[in-house]
């Protein structure tokens, strides 16, 4: 499992000009792509760094200060560009394998007492953001 994890002022998801989620407060951007081996173990994973990492200002995490996270599914962080010039998307797990993980992600930020605000899976989305820093971070799997 893969996520960019991107500090914000404000970010928001629009899917055929309505927006389907939004932070109108400072916190999380996360872009999270799932691979082929991904499961309830990377989802823990994933889902406990992501909500503990101390990315925020005065290096707090979100769960520290409460600061919602809208996560957005992109299969694209699993492209592979290192030959030709078109990427293969081989390494991204296809959508009924990715759904469920992104799903059970986005629900064990839940549990951990996250805000969760949410991407539409498979669609065309526009994500508008106001980066903080700007802090990105990649985050992989062990």
């Amino acid at each position: 499992m893969r996520a960019v994890i991107q500090r914000v002022l404000s970010a928001s998801v629009r899917v055929d000009g309505g927006v389907v989620g939004e932070l109108d407060r400072p916190g999380l951007l996360v872009y999270l792509g799932v691979t082929h081996d991904d499961g309830a173990t990377e989802v823990t994973w994933t889902a406990r760094k992501i909500w503990d990492l101390r990315l925020l200002r005065d290096e707090q995490s979100a769960s520290d200060v409460g600061a919602p996270v809208l996560v957005v599914s992109q299969f694209t962080l699993y492209g592979d560009a290192r030959k030709g010039r078109r990427p293969t998307w081989q390494a991204a797990a296809p959508g009924p394998v990715s759904e469920p993980l992104y799903d059970a992600v986005c629900a064990e930020l839940e549990r951990l007492g996250a805000h969760v605000e949410r991407g539409r899976f498979g669609a065309d989305m526009r994500v508008e953001s106001v980066n903080d820093g700007p802090i990105t971070l990649v985050l992989d799997t062990p």
